[in-house]
């Protein structure tokens, strides 16, 4: 089945549950930026939890269809038509041949996702189909979608009846202000103590330069360096460092001002300190902060991260409890 892509959204692309393997190579794992709603979209529909669906950053696309399907939207909250009637989110929806799906400006969180039963179709590349616009890499044609694209959708599949929901307690919250967990590291120690303890306690707001690659935040105070004698390889500015690997997640604070937490299309290295990393359990709500979200960090040990990569590993099997068979 053909969908014609009539207005794309400000930046919407084919993603996935990710590409692994790649990043010591340079390429990032890429994937929905909220695995959490993308996850719980394509079981909404009867899909496979990890088929392609569609990521709407901030205002998403209108879309026309071939032929009747069914299909959902998670995630951000937003004016969700068919033909120009509203539609529930987190709910089966009907669409038939030729109506127009639109989904609007995001009222609350950031990437709305859009499953369609079947899943959208394009070429696996490295094991993914998710776009790494950066790279020109997956997704469809290596980029995000262009008004007059036609994306295909595979099938036939049998979804469930429209009307069928994701229960309240495990649809994803969608707040103004959040908590992130960190472990502080590797270069935490080029900070003076007390100004890392502000850094801890301050509340920071999301930048308008947040996307795929990073989240730039701003609002605190510029961190105060230990002195030191810039090592061989390393520039003067006292956040360089000898150029290092990123992991996903990992804070960098260029020239101790304005920390940038790396997401799923991030670089994989560079020459930034890094003053800790965001638990990976946290990385989903990171995906649904649009500019101007009010952000704190919280230091946590290495045991209280993997509880908590266990407890949202617990969600995501009472949402598949809830939605297969």
């Amino acid at each position: 089945m053909r969908v014609e892509v009539v207005t794309p959204g400000l930046a919407t692309s084919v993603q996935d549950a990710g590409r692994s393997g790649y990043y010591h190579l340079g390429i990032p794992p890429s994937g929905a930026m909220d695995q959490l709603s993308y996850r719980a979209g394509n079981l909404l529909v009867g899909n496979p939890e990890t088929a392609a669906s569609l990521e709407c950053a901030l205002l998403g696309p209108d879309l026309r269809f071939e032929r009747d399907t069914r299909l959902s939207l998670t995630g951000a909250r937003t004016r969700f038509t068919v033909d120009g009637e509203p539609q529930p989110a987190d709910t089966v929806v009907d669409v038939a041949a030729g109506q127009k799906v639109s989904v609007g400006f995001a009222t609350a969180g950031a990437r709305a996702y859009l499953a369609v039963a079947g899943g959208f179709e394009v070429p696996e590349q490295l094991g993914s189909r998710s776009t790494y616009a950066l790279g020109g890499l997956g997704g469809h044609r290596g980029r995000t979608l262009q008004a007059g694209d036609e994306l295909t959708v595979a099938g036939p599949t049998s979804p469930p009846p429209p009307g069928r929901e994701i229960p309240d307690e495990l649809r994803v919250p969608l707040r103004k202000e959040y908590e992130l967990r960190m472990i502080r590291g590797l270069y935490d120690h080029r900070v003076q103590p007390d100004s890392m303890d502000t850094f801890l306690a301050e509340t920071w707001s999301v930048a308008s330069e947040a996307d795929r690659i990073g989240y730039r935040l701003k609002g605190g105070t510029p961190l105060d360096f230990v002195p030191r004698e810039a090592p061989f390889g390393a520039g003067e500015d006292p956040s360089n460092i000898v150029d290092a690997c990123y992991p996903i997640g990992s804070i960098q604070v260029p020239s101790g001002q304005q920390p940038i937490v790396l997401h799923r299309d991030a670089v994989s290295g560079g020459g930034y300190m890094m003053v800790g990393t965001v638990i990976s359990a946290d990385l989903d709500l990171i995906g649904q902060m649009p500019p101007n979200t009010r952000v704190r960090f919280t230091s946590v040990s290495l045991d209280e991260a993997l509880a908590a990569r266990a407890d949202r590993a617990r969600w995501l099997d009472k949402l598949r409890a809830a939605l297969v068979g």
